[in-house]
C-alpha cells in the first residue's frame, strides 16, 4: 500500500475560507493523526519499508550507504533521504507549477506537524516522527528546532528550482548544493546526535560536491525529458499546458558563456554541442575541488590538526557552536563518530572518475548505471576511515 505512486492520493481538509481544500499526499495515509498513539508499530514498520524501497529504486547509493549509519539514527537517515527523493520527483510528476507549489506546501505542512508531535499518517512523516521520538527519549531535552529549519531550507531550495531554471553562476549552483545535499548531511549528523563544527564543515564540502555531481548527472534527462506523466492530477487544478515537455540545460550561465555553449545546440546535437564538454569539465572540476578539500580536511582533523580554513556557514541557523560544544571530545573523536554520514563522498568520487574516463560526455549511458563496486569500496573506505 505504501508503494502507491507519489501524487496519486488526495486528502480533504477543512478550514479554508474557500471551503474544503485539497492536499496532496504520496499515499492514502495522509489524514492527520492528532494523537501520535494512533501510529502503530505496524505503521512504523510499513513506513520503514516504504522509505527503504524508495531509496533502493531511486537513490541506490544512499540505500547502500545506510549500513554505515549507526542503527540508532538509521530511521532518521531513511526518512531524510526519502523526503529528498519525494521532493526531487515532484517536477517529473506534474506539468503545472501551481500543482508543484501545492505539493511543496504539503511537505512543509507534513514536517511542521511531525515536529509538533502530530504527524500525518504518511510514511516519510511516520518514520521521521519515530526517529525524533527515539532521539528525544535517548537524549532528553535535546533541541530539534534547527532540524526543522534545515528541512524547510531543503524544501525551499527544491521549490526554487522546481522549474529547472539554469543557475546564474557557479556560486548559485554551490548555494543550491549547500541548501540541499549538505543540509541532508547536517540533518543526519544531528540525529546521531552530533553537533560539531568539524563534522559540519567537512559535510558542507562533501554535500556541495554531491549536489553539483547530481546536477551534472541529471542534465541529459532535463535536456531531453521523457513524455509527461499522463496519470498526473494536475488537471484538477486547471491549466496543465499542452503536454509538451520543453528541455532545459541547467548548467551555470557564466560557465556556458565562457565555454560558448548554446542551449539550442545542446538540443540539436546533444553531447556534440560545441563547448559542452568544456562546460561539463569546469563544473565537474568544482565538485572535485570540494572533494579534495574535504579529503585534506579529514586527514588534518584525524591527525589532531586544524581544518585549514574557516567554516563559511558558521553562525548561520543550526551552525552556532558554543564553548560547550568543544568540551569533552576532540575534533578527531567527532569525525570518528560521524564518519558514516560522510560516506556520500565515495559514490560522488567514483562517478566523477567515471565521468573523466568518458571524456566529460555526460550523455554516456554508463554514467547513469549503478556502480557495482560501491558496496565493497564502501566497506574498504569505511574500515580505513578514508574517502
Amino acid at each position: 500500500m505504501y508503494l502507491q505512486r507519489a501524487g496519486k492520493g488526495l486528502g480533504i481538509c477543512s478550514g479554508s475560507r474557500f471551503g474544503a481544500t485539497r492536499a496532496y499526499a504520496t499515499t492514502p495515509y495522509s489524514a492527520p493523526a492528532p494523537n501520535p498513539s494512533r501510529i502503530t508499530d505496524a505503521d512504523v514498520h510499513a513506513a520503514r519499508s516504504y522509505c527503504a524501497n524508495l531509496l533502493q529504486k531511486f537513490d541506490s547509493p544512499s540505500y547502500t550507504l545506510q549500513t554505515f549509519i549507526p542503527p540508532s539514527a538509521r530511521d532518521a537517515y531513511l526518512s531524510i533521504r526519502a523526503l529528498n527523493i519525494e521532493l526531487a520527483r515532484i517536477p517529473d510528476l506534474i506539468s503545472n507549477p501551481t500543482v508543484g507549489a501545492f505539493r511543496m506546501q504539503f511537505w512543509r505542512d507534513n514536517v511542521t506537524r511531525t515536529f509538533a508531535n502530530t504527524p500525518p499518517k504518511e510514511p516519510v512523516a511516520i518514520l521521521l516522527h519515530q526517529a525524533l521520538r527515539s532521539l528525544q527519549t535517548q537524549h532528553p531535552g535535546i533541541s530539534t528546532s534547527a532540524m526543522k529549519g534545515w528541512f524547510m531550507k531543503v524544501i525551499n531550495a527544491r521549490e526554487q528550482y522546481m522549474d529547472n531554471r539554469p543557475y546564474t553562476d557557479m556560486e548559485d549552483l554551490e548555494t543550491y548544493a549547500e541548501n540541499t545535499y549538505s543540509t541532508l548531511m547536517y540533518l543526519t549528523l544531528a540525529n546521531l546526535p552530533l553537533h560539531s563544527l568539524a563534522a559540519d564543515h567537512v559535510a558542507s564540502h562533501i554535500g556541495k560536491a554531491t549536489g553539483i555531481a547530481a546536477v551534472l548527472r541529471g542534465l541529459p534527462l532535463l535536456a531531453f525529458p521523457p513524455p509527461p506523466n499522463h496519470h498526473s492530477n494536475s488537471s484538477a487544478f486547471g491549466g496543465g499546458g499542452s503536454g509538451t515537455r520543453h528541455g532545459s540545460v541547467v548548467l551555470p550561465l557564466d560557465v556556458m558563456a565562457q565555454a560558448g555553449v548554446k542551449e539550442e545546440d545542446v538540443f540539436r546535437q546533444g553531447a556534440e554541442a560545441p563547448g559542452l564538454k568544456d562546460a561539463i569539465f569546469s563544473v565537474a572540476t568544482r565538485a572535485n575541488d570540494h572533494l579534495i578539500t574535504a579529503r585534506e580536511m579529514l586527514k588534518n582533523l584525524q591527525q589532531g590538526k586544524d581544518a585549514g580554513h574557516d567554516f563559511e556557514h558558521e553562525g548561520e541557523e543550526g551552525h552556532q557552536y558554543s564553548e560547550a560544544s568543544f568540551k569533552g571530545s576532540s575534533q578527531a573523536d567527532e569525525i570518528e563518530h560521524g564518519f558514516g554520514v560522510l560516506m556520500p563522498a565515495l559514490p560522488t568520487r567514483l562517478w566523477l572518475e567515471k565521468l573523466e574516463k568518458c571524456d566529460f560526455d555526460v550523455f554516456r549511458p554508463e554514467l547513469r548505471s549503478r556502480d557495482w563496486r560501491l558496496p565493497w569500496k564502501g566497506y574498504w573506505a569505511y574500515s580505513r576511515r578514508s574517502i
